[in-house]
C-alpha cells in the first residue's frame, strides 16, 4: 500500500492526498468506511470518484444514477480541463475557507464545490450541442444544491464558493480565475432583453454576501465587492464598491482580494 501511494503522489498529488486522507478518517469514524471507500477509496482517479458522486446527488427518478454515471465519466475522458479544474477549485476552498482543514471535506461535504463540478459536466455537454441534457443538469443542481448556474456561463480555474446558498449565475455571464464568492450571489440580467445581458468577472475578484451584479458589465480583475452590494455600472480593477447602487469607497487593499477573503474596509475619509 505505501508503495503504491508514493507511486500515485508522484502521478497525482491531489487525489493522492485524498486518499491518504480518507484512510485516516476511516480510522478516526468507522461508521462513515462505507460512504468514503464508496465515494473516494473505490474509484482509480478523481475523475472517476466525481463523477460517481455526481450521478449518486444528480440522480432521481427522471434519470437514473446509471445513465448520469455513464454520461460523467464521459465527459471526464473527453475534456482533461474537467478535471484540472476540478483540482484547482478544491484547492482553491482548502486554501481560502477556514472551515476547510482537509482535501477530501468539498468533494463529500461541501455543495458549493460539488455543484461547480456538475456544472462544468453541464457546461461540457452544452458545448456539445447537448443542450436539453445539460439543461437537466442545471435543474437538478439547482433543486439538490439551490446553486443556479446556466449550462452556457463561462466559469474559470480556482472558484471558490462558500456555503453556496441561492447563487444565479447566468446565461452569458463570464467568471474569470481564481474567483471567491459567499452565498446569495447574484450574476443576473436587468430586463427580459436577450443576447449579451450579464456580467463579465475579472480574475481574482472576490464577492461578498448577497451581492447583485447586473447587466452587461465589466468588473475588472482583483476587484473586492462588498456584501450587499447592487453592482449596475463597469467597475475598474482593484477598487472596492459598496452599496445600493454601488460605488467606488477604495481600492482593493492588497494583491489578491479573493485569496485572502478579507472583506472589512475603510470608509472614505477614515
Amino acid at each position: 500500500m505505501a508503495e503504491i501511494q508514493t507511486k500515485l503522489s508522484s502521478i497525482d498529488p491531489v487525489w493522492a492526498r485524498v486518499c491518504h486522507e480518507a484512510h485516516e478518517a476511516i480510522r478516526v469514524e468507522p461508521l462513515l468506511g462505507g460512504l468514503i471507500h464508496s465515494s473516494l477509496l473505490h474509484h482509480s482517479s478523481m475523475e472517476r470518484a466525481l463523477a460517481y458522486r455526481f450521478s449518486l446527488k444528480l440522480a432521481s427518478g427522471e434519470m437514473s444514477e446509471q445513465i448520469l454515471r455513464e454520461i460523467a465519466d464521459e465527459a471526464y475522458a473527453e475534456d482533461p480541463e474537467l478535471g484540472a479544474s476540478a483540482r484547482a477549485d478544491l484547492m482553491a476552498v482548502y486554501d481560502r475557507d477556514p472551515a476547510c482543514h482537509r482535501y477530501l471535506q468539498p468533494i463529500l461535504f461541501f455543495k458549493g464545490y460539488q455543484a461547480v463540478q456538475a456544472y462544468r459536466v453541464g457546461h461540457s455537454l452544452w458545448q456539445q450541442g447537448r443542450t436539453d441534457l445539460a439543461y437537466f443538469v442545471q435543474m437538478r443542481v439547482s433543486e439538490v444544491f439551490g446553486v443556479d448556474i446556466h449550462p452556457a456561463a463561462k466559469i474559470g480555474k480556482g472558484i471558490m464558493i462558500d456555503h453556496a446558498h441561492s447563487i444565479v449565475i447566468g446565461e452569458t455571464a463570464v467568471v474569470g480565475d481564481n474567483v471567491s464568492m459567499l452565498h446569495s450571489v447574484t450574476l443576473g440580467g436587468t430586463g427580459k432583453e436577450d443576447g449579451d445581458r450579464h456580467p463579465k468577472i475579472g480574475n481574482g475578484v472576490l464577492i461578498g454576501a448577497g451581492a447583485k451584479v447586473l447587466g452587461n458589465i465589466h468588473i475588472g480583475h482583483c476587484t473586492r465587492i462588498a456584501a450587499g452590494s447592487v453592482v449596475l455600472s463597469d467597475v475598474p480593477p482593484c477598487k472596492t464598491v459598496a452599496g445600493v447602487p454601488a460605488r467606488i469607497v477604495g481600492e482593493a487593499g492588497c494583491d489578491q482580494p479573493a485569496v485572502s477573503m478579507n472583506h472589512r474596509f475603510a470608509a472614505q475619509g477614515e
